[in-house]
């Protein structure tokens, strides 16, 4: 076996063992596609995401209806390490989130009438300006959505689901903030 000593995946027993049968050998066309498959992405403008950069320096984030989501953007920008989050008075940017809504709704009701499956629905607004009110990013909206079943005898733990869900789709809201706000352009 391979996980014996001197028969690891890369050891030369087992290079020997793939060389000598002509099945295992690796053919050139995998070679080939495997380079067809990387143009591919490539081509279309596939890239993994990488550090966050922004043309703004120093942010302020104002979100006095959703301290919570307030607080999880200021710790994602500061991740970033691109752009110091300061007070209002000393930010380049500010970012204003004024509406923050989470809605539930009815997806699907069974033949009783009762309550089968539900719709979450998280949106937000923003507007990124500077101190003098110009607009470095349009006013935009992000909205996430998850359904759920429901199941009536486990109500303890569609509140828990429920908590989760909303606590999942905050901080994918926050991770598209991030992205969107590499948009920024300094108004001219």
């Amino acid at each position: 076996m391979w996980w014996c000593k001197g028969q690891g995946p890369g050891s030369s027993a087992m290079m020997h063992a793939l060389s000598s049968n002509p099945g295992s050998r690796v053919r050139p066309y995998f070679y080939v596609a495997l380079l067809a498959a990387s143009l591919v992405l490539a081509g279309c403008g596939f890239h993994l995401r990488g550090k966050a950069t922004y043309t703004f320096t120093t942010i302020a984030v104002n979100a006095p209806g959703a301290p919570g989501l307030a607080d999880e953007v200021r710790r994602a920008l500061n991740e970033t390490g691109s752009a110091k989050v300061v007070d209002a008075k000393d930010a380049q940017v500010i970012l204003d989130i004024p509406q923050v809504a989470d809605d539930k709704e009815v997806l699907s009701l069974s033949v009783a009438g009762s309550v089968q499956e539900y719709l979450l629905v998280k949106r937000v607004g923003f507007r990124l300006h500077d101190a003098q009110g110009n607009d470095w990013l349009p006013a935009g909206e992000i909205s996430v959505r998850r359904s759920y079943t429901f199941n009536e005898s486990e109500v303890l733990a569609r509140g828990t689901q429920e908590q989760h869900l909303l606590k999942e789709m905050q901080s994918d809201v926050v991770q598209q903030l991030i992205r969107r706000l590499q948009a920024a352009r300094k108004p001219a």
